[in-house]
């Protein structure tokens, strides 16, 4: 059976889980209750659980390739507004990683299908930060330095959403952060991007949470 490897690890797993908490599963069962939504990259060598020490129902996990946040995602958003208003998450954590295989994509002109549809996003980017990075001669370093401006931008976009923005309206504690991970040496860069409130982002993107009636 193809899958037979994983279904005897699982077993194991299961088993060492209640060998060591015999309550693990029924706790897990009953409660939800994570403070943090992780927005990743769906590169397999960047497990959030595992990075941060977190067992499972501490942290809301989305992943998608180059840990992106498009206003036109509506798998993205719909995971962002279930984590604020039914979890209630207070921290949301965008995390990018260095060696990103859609950074280093987007940093070439080679086509590689659909995805180059979605890679346009880190692309343009690159285009509007295009004399910074062409300042860094090496091409890994200037990979990474796309790494970490996509993550900022994406903490910005995570905040330009109604979803946080009413959530902040309701008086609802939540911050926005944004983090790299180093494949070589396993560790968490924080980017030094907190955003916790409306007035930290551009007068042009702070939308007005009151209803109105729509024009005819």
């Amino acid at each position: 059976m193809e899958l037979q490897q994983l279904l005897d690890n699982n077993r194991s797993w299961a088993k060492r889980q209640v060998e060591e908490d015999a309550q693990f599963f029924e706790r897990l069962k009953s409660l939800q209750a994570p403070q943090y939504l992780w927005i990743g990259c769906s590169d397999s060598r960047v497990p959030a659980n595992q990075i941060t020490g977190l067992v499972p129902g501490e942290v809301f996990v989305h992943r998608n390739v180059g840990n992106l946040v498009v206003h036109t995602d509506i798998n993205c958003l719909s995971v962002i507004q279930y984590a604020v208003e039914v979890l209630g998450v207070r921290q949301i954590i965008v995390c990018g990683h260095y060696g990103c295989g859609a950074v280093n994509a987007a940093c070439q002109d080679r086509q590689l299908g659909l995805i180059d549809n979605w890679l346009r996003h880190i692309k343009d980017l690159i285009a509007q930060h295009q004399e910074e990075l062409e300042a860094i001669a090496d091409p890994t370093s200037r990979a990474d330095r796309v790494c970490e401006l996509s993550v900022i931008e994406q903490v910005y976009n995570v905040c330009q959403t109604t979803i946080v923005q009413n959530a902040w309206a309701r008086g609802h504690s939540l911050s926005v952060h944004g983090l790299v991970y180093g494949l070589a040496d396993g560790l968490l860069r924080d980017l030094a991007v907190r955003i916790s409130g409306p007035t930290q982002l551009d007068a042009l993107y702070r939308m007005r949470t009151e209803r109105r009636a729509v024009s005819r």
